[in-house]
Formats: C-alpha cells, structure tokens, sequence
C-alpha cells in the first residue's frame, strides 16, 4: 500500500482533475512514491474535451477509501481437486498455512488446511486409534478433493473488507478465498491481515471538506491538502501538510509548487493546468482571480506552447476560449447532467443545500429550459436528502448569472439580486460561487 493517490472533490470540473493530475506528476517527478491522480466521479463534457485535446487519458475513478479484500490478497501457489494430498503438503509448507485447490477452469474447489487434514485423518482414524493402523503413506497418498475442506467462504477482490468483516468474525477459519467477478480464484486472505488492513494513502486536492470528497475518508490516511476554497477540513491521526491559499485555481497552486523546485511540467500537463487556472477564473475573469493567477498562466503557457507539444499553434485567446466554450450551453445535455456535473454540497444553520453551476453564452437559454431544470433541482433535493438547492448559471461573455432555487427557506428570499417574473434571480456581474455567491447565501442562512 506504498501507493498514493491525489484526488479532487467528488463530481469533479476541470481544475479538480487538472490539479490531481498536475500534483501527481510533480511528486512523481520528485521521487516522492508511487503517486497517482485519481478522480472521485465523472468527467464533464469541458474536461472531456480538454483531455482528448492534449492526448490525455482520464485518471483512475477512486469511488472511496474504504479498503477492499484485493489489498490483502496472497496469491499462494495451488493443486488441483486430482493431485494428491502429498503435493498439496509441499505448497502448505512454503505458505506456512494453507494450499488451493483450483479445478482446471480456475474456480476455488476447497482448501487444504489443518483443519481439513485434522477431519480427514479422523474420518481414516476413527475414534480409537488402537482398532487402525494407518500409515503416513496413506493420508498423503489421498486425493485433494477427498481433503479439501469446500465450505470456505468467497469474497471479492474488489468489495469493501469492512462489509465482510462480520462474516469473517462468525466463521470458525482462518482463511478465505478472494476471487474475481467471474468467481475465479485471486488468492487467499488471511483473518489477521483483514482485522487491521492496509490503508490507503489519500493527498486532497482543489477541496478540504469530507462532504466534497470521497467516501469513507475516515479510513484512510490523509497525507496533504492543496486548495483555494474555504477551511472546514476532516480531522487527521497524524500532522499533516495543509495549504489552502486565496487564488482562482488550485492549478495555479501546483504550478508554483512546479516552479518552486526549479521544475517544468510537460507540455501536455502544463495545458491541462492552464485549462484548469482558465476554468476557474473564465478566462482570469472572475472576481477570484489574483495576481498569482496571471502569473500561473504566463508560466504555465511558456511550458506549454512550445514545438511538438498537442497546443503549438494555440495562444492564450484561442485555447482560453475554446476551453470555456467546451463547458457552455444547456441545449445538448440533459437537465440531471447539468445540475450534477458541477455541483457542491454545503451545510449550515442545521441545513444542507446544493449549489450547481452551469455555463453559457446566453441567458436566454435558462427560460428554454426552466421547467426541466426546476424538475432536475427537485429530483437532486430528493435524491440527496438536502434542504434546498440553486442552480446559478453563469454567462461567460457578458459576464452575468441567472440563480435558480428551489425550495429554499424564507431567509433566502432576501437575495440581493432581481427578483424576476419566474422566479428566478438576476446577479448581474456575479460569477463566482465560492467568492460571491456562497457567502452572501451563509451571511442569511447564519443571520
């Protein structure tokens, strides 16, 4: 379990996926491990084109942290149900426990244990041992299939240990089989090693709190946090690295961790990096975009227009717009889509809400689809047990956002943005969630 994984907040957007990446292959880079970006949900369509644009594949989908059997998996040599118990004996031997025995299809027949030897020598045996004369060439000489004992519990590989565990507590063995979706043989795991299994070893990136991140995080080691957002951060055994700086982009962040150490992304990671800084700050639009910002990007561009690289005949402008361009408009995707691709998870004053953000080019477009954008938030409420829930859909060229809301308590009803007929919210120059919109919806919610 030397292995690290660099993961951003479940339903992921540009900069999530773009700082996981990015983080993994600096502390690669750095001989820092074996270090992976992960994702904690699906890709939406502006990262899917991002990704495809730079020849990128996706980083593995960590659904949670809770360890799984294949982590305590031995692989242990086996016989098959046909082999004599002798040949049985040499591998139990080497494991200093048990020996498998495999049919010829790869499906667990049964284990060859002490306990299956200590049952086959009684039923030889018998009761008094004065009445037999076995000799020890006799009990090796039996087939694996007449000792075997088959009533051995199966697990997969790939399900929670935690959700086997009782199981394991009830049975009277040791050991017990792990095995593939197919039901064939993976190994063997051990009582011992699934009371006190490896855990994994987890670097937060663009979030802190354990609403937005994967779950089970409690059963994991958390190793670091790199964002931009608000602190409200999970409790940690052990001290750990935390930097949470006032920026537009957790990617800028990565990029001044790069240059730091006298380093240079790839061409490649450097443009997702610089979709991830452009995402998050439209383009260094946004109100939350810093000083620090601009200068991520003249960085991260140096790195990555350059010959042979997959953006050589890109500029600023023409990858800036075409990224921004990737995520906008609400006629090609589904209602549910929208409101799910980009969507986080607050709580306070006892209420938990959702705030989704979707881009266009037009706000004309939330009239075209309101009725099945309200279902969709209603369907969201439901689905997720939350008080409430927005949508705020933010126009990129102008620079404006239409909110919609759903459900919400009287309190909110004080928004200081146009009410309009249908009852939605013109924010005119709001386009930021984390800096304008979330606090202004917990200054009400707090009084």
């Amino acid at each position: 379990m030397s292995r690290i994984y660099v993961v951003g907040h479940v339903n992921p957007d540009t900069d999530a996926i773009a700082s996981a990446m990015g983080y993994a292959w600096f502390r690669k880079a750095k001989v820092d491990g074996d270090v992976v970006a992960a994702r904690a949900g699906p890709i939406n369509a502006q990262t899917a084109w991002v990704l495809n644009r730079l020849e990128l594949s996706a980083p593995e989908f960590l659904a949670d942290a809770s360890p799984r059997f294949d982590v305590v998996v031995h692989r242990y040599d086996t016989v098959t149900p046909d082999q004599t118990l002798r040949d049985a004996w040499a591998i139990a031997n080497r494991t200093g426990t048990v020996a498998p025995v495999v049919d010829s299809n790869g499906m667990p027949f049964g284990l060859i244990s002490g306990f299956s030897l200590f049952r086959s020598l009684s039923k030889l045996v018998g009761p008094r041992l004065d009445f037999q004369d076995i000799r020890l060439q006799e009990l090796f000489d039996q087939l694996c299939r007449e000792v075997a004992d088959t009533d051995v519990p199966k697990f997969l590989s790939s399900s929670r240990i935690r959700e086997g565990l009782p199981r394991v507590l009830r049975e009277e063995r040791n050991d017990f089989w792990v095995v593939d979706q197919e039901g064939r043989y993976v190994g063997i795991c051990r009582q011992r090693d699934l009371l006190n299994p490896p855990r994994l070893q987890i670097i937060l990136v663009d979030h802190n709190e354990v609403s937005q991140s994967i779950r089970s995080l409690d059963e994991a080691d958390l190793l670091e946090v790199l964002d931009h957002h608000r602190v409200n951060n999970p409790p940690t055994r052990l001290p750990i690295r935390f930097r949470v700086d006032p920026v537009g982009s957790t990617s800028t962040l990565v990029s001044e961790r790069i240059e730091d150490h006298g380093m240079s992304a790839p061409p490649a990671i450097a443009g997702l990096l610089l979709a991830g800084v452009f995402s998050d700050t439209l383009r260094l639009n946004s109100p939350t975009t810093t000083d620090r910002d601009h200068r991520a990007c003249e960085r991260l561009g140096r790195w990555a227009f350059v010959g042979g690289s997959p953006l050589e005949n890109e500029s600023m402008d023409s990858f800036g717009e075409a990224v921004l361009k990737a995520a906008a408009g609400l006629a090609s995707r589904e209602p549910d889509d929208v409101i799910s691709s980009d969507l986080k998870v607050y709580e306070s004053a006892g209420l938990k809400f959702g705030i989704a953000q979707a881009e266009v080019t037009d706000l004309l477009e939330v009239d075209d689809h309101l009725t099945a954008l309200n279902k969709a938030l209603d369907n969201l409420i439901d689905g997720r047990g939350l008080s409430f829930a927005l949508l705020m859909v933010t126009d990129i060229v102008e620079g404006s956002s239409r909110i919609v809301i759903r459900r919400a308590p009287a309190l909110l009803y004080e928004l200081p943005y146009k009410r309009l007929p249908d009852e939605t919210y013109e924010a005119r120059g709001v386009v930021s969630r984390k800096k304008q919109l979330v606090p202004v919806i917990l200054a009400l919610l707090e009084g």
